[in-house]
């Protein structure tokens, strides 16, 4: 099962950014994670099953989806498939 990832949390990393932080923003969720540094503003985009594998920590979560929407997008994806 998928690790929950919400957009808006912020999480530690293993490994430091080259500016010196460990802490970074979700900012795009999909089979790829966008991620932005919080003390540089650099933005990273990577596998998803990468980022599960880097990911240490969350230091603070992002606001949950909405039910009603979740429904909505998982039912189209359920549609396409």
């Amino acid at each position: 099962m998928p690790l929950e990832i919400r957009l808006n949390d912020v999480v530690r990393m293993r490994k430091v950014h080259p500016c010196g932080s460990y802490e970074w923003r979700v900012v795009r969720l999909g089979a790829d994670i966008g991620i932005r540094c919080l003390k540089c503003n650099h933005r990273v985009l990577m596998e998803r099953r990468q980022f599960e594998k880097r990911l240490k920590a969350f230091v603070s979560r992002g606001e949950p989806m909405d039910p009603a929407m979740e429904r909505l997008l998982f039912r189209e994806e359920e549609k396409e498939a």
